[in-house]
């Protein structure tokens, strides 16, 4: 049907008072106080230190990329110089380097900070503890970011997730290992609370540092290791100098990794500027460990196919004797410091809600697929 010029004319003037009266009756947009990001072309360098070796396979590429995200998302107005450690300082001195602000920004986890926080091992890994996902869901969404937070804030620190390992291997071992009493005398390479067991059931916890692992394990100063899983496991070619290669890996479940910031210089950064770091800081979380599965998933073959690795699994009464033990342990390093009690027994409750949910549903799931 077709409208008189009179007619189209007078249509559209009422659209028009139509539009102008809806348009007057739209609610105004909510005065926030804050006036929008305004970029004064101003330019921020900033250098990261890393507790990683220079180029370091997951972990020191994670770095690089999140340096070359945020330089990208700023349109080049933040720039990251990464440190691998040693290069600029000492790995296990980066804590120390961003909390006085020497650098803004470092790498590593949290359970390297158990000598000045107490609590600190909680927000990476737990013996017997939660996996990634649980680890994930209890940092983003379960009350563990701001306990976390409030941990690092007397250091001048703000934390962020950095990826996260998934389980890892039981370790490299020169001696089959069918009881408890296998492991007394025994000198293993294990860090963090996992070590604190190994002494506990009358083992020796042997510090060592990456590079030098190969040699001391050849060598016999250690008599095994654990690192991480099939993919630098392979790389660091432990299968050419040990027998057995067990799981689980019972001492590091899911071990969460970290990026922490000056928070005054954080602050003291456009709000647009703070959201990119936190943004690709989450994207880097979930990265992480995606490639770990995705490169264990193929290692783990060239182990057992290609070099014929004897993968055993650790015995039920091992595991309920490390249980037992870490459960002692845990007890140990919560009697005299009250906040690192808090974060446990927060930790324990939300474990034991989220295991809840996963026993009817991820447990009873693989148990279907392997029957």
């Amino acid at each position: 049907m077709f409208m008189k010029r009179g007619e189209f004319v007078k249509s559209l003037t009422l659209v028009g008072a139509t539009a102008a009266l809806t348009a007057g009756c739209r609610p105004k947009p909510e005065n926030t106080g804050k006036s929008p990001a305004i970029h004064s072309g101003k330019k921020y360098r900033w250098k990261m230190v890393t507790t990683w070796p220079p180029g370091f396979p997951v972990l020191g590429e994670s770095c690089e990329m999140l340096a070359k995200w945020v330089k990208t998302m700023s349109g080049g107005r933040m720039e990251i110089k990464v440190y691998g450690g040693g290069e600029l300082v000492p790995p296990l001195e980066a804590f120390e380097t961003v909390s006085n602000g020497s650098a803004q920004i470092g790498s590593g986890s949290p359970y390297y900070w158990a000598g000045k926080i107490p609590a600190a091992p909680f927000f990476a890994t737990v013996p017997f503890g939660m996996n990634a996902q649980q680890m994930n869901t209890w940092i983003y969404c379960g009350g563990g970011y701001e306990l976390w937070k409030e941990a690092y804030a007397p250091f001048n620190l703000v934390p962020f997730a950095g990826g996260n390992s998934g389980v890892q291997m039981g370790g490299w071992y020169n001696k089959e290992l069918n009881t408890l009493q296998d492991f007394k005398g025994l000198k293993i390479r294990m860090p963090g609370i996992g070590g604190k067991v190994i002494e506990k059931i009358g083992g020796s916890a042997i510090l060592v540092a990456g590079g030098e692992l190969y040699t001391s394990l050849e060598r016999g100063v250690i008599d095994a290791t654990e690192w991480i899983g099939p993919y630098h496991d392979h790389r660091m070619g432990f299968h050419k100098i040990a027998d057995y290669y067990y799981t689980p890996g019972w001492h590091e479940p899911g071990t969460l990794l970290e990026f922490f910031v000056n928070k005054e210089k954080l602050e003291s950064l456009p709000s647009d500027l703070q959201m990119i770091i936190e943004t690709a800081c989450a994207r880097i979380n979930q990265w992480v460990l995606l490639e770990f599965e995705a490169q264990n998933r193929i290692f783990l073959k060239k182990l057992q196919e290609e070099h014929n690795v004897d993968v055993r699994l650790f015995s039920l009464e091992i595991l309920q004797g490390l249980r037992s033990a870490t459960e002692e342990v845990l007890q140990d390093m919560v009697a005299d410091d009250a906040f690192a009690n808090t974060v446990y027994q927060a930790y324990r409750q939300f474990q034991k809600e989220i295991n809840a949910w996963s026993n009817i549903s991820e447990r009873q799931y693989f148990s279907l697929l392997n029957p």
